[in-house]
């Protein structure tokens, strides 16, 4: 409540589930406790789904009040269909990317998806330092899609954000900067 008192219009909220990456946080039911305290309208719940099968939580999220469900490009095998599926259950459709996928494989889908995101470390630790060889791909998405939303995650604080944003990120995702 107090990040959203401070200004913060979306919450980023991580799901893990141990498979996709190692560690294991939260899932559907923890968010549909969340949005029990925090109406819509009051926060936009971007939910960034590290989990292996996505296409087996869609549904979930959804009940859940997830507002949008972001999935990892390298967790599926049809994305075209995933963004349908998510899209189809009433929410926003995001794609990510690790730091090793080449930017090029979003590029088919950007016109389908309300946002792309560029991992800036590897998913699944926070307090991870920015890696800025990122950049280029974030770059690369803006001078290709002006209009999407592009999300980057990972090392972002006071000594990144400008960077990341001078690249083309309009969606800043900044955890350990702020949660200590």
């Amino acid at each position: 409540r107090r990040v959203i008192e401070a200004g913060a219009d979306w919450l980023h909220l991580d799901i893990m589930d141990g498979h996709f990456v190692p560690n294991i946080t939260m899932g559907a039911p923890v968010i549909k406790c969340l949005r029990g305290a925090i109406p819509r309208g009051d926060a936009f719940f971007d939910c960034h789904c590290m989990i292996e099968n996505p296409e087996r939580w869609v549904d979930d999220f959804a009940a859940a009040g997830a507002d949008q469900f972001t999935f990892h490009a390298e967790a599926t095998e049809d994305i075209g269909a995933l963004i349908a599926q998510i899209k189809a259950a009433g929410m926003a459709a995001a794609v990510a990317i690790k730091p090793g996928t080449e930017v090029d494989v979003l590029y088919p889908f950007c016109e389908d998806i309300n946002m792309a995101l560029v991992m800036t470390v590897e998913p699944g630790f926070g307090g991870q330092s920015f890696m800025p060889e990122m950049m280029p791909k974030v770059e690369a998405l803006r001078q290709r899609f002006p209009e999407l939303n592009i999300q980057v995650d990972g090392g972002l604080g006071l000594g990144t954000i400008d960077v990341a944003a001078t690249a083309g990120a309009n969606v800043i995702v900044a955890g350990t900067a702020i949660f200590r």
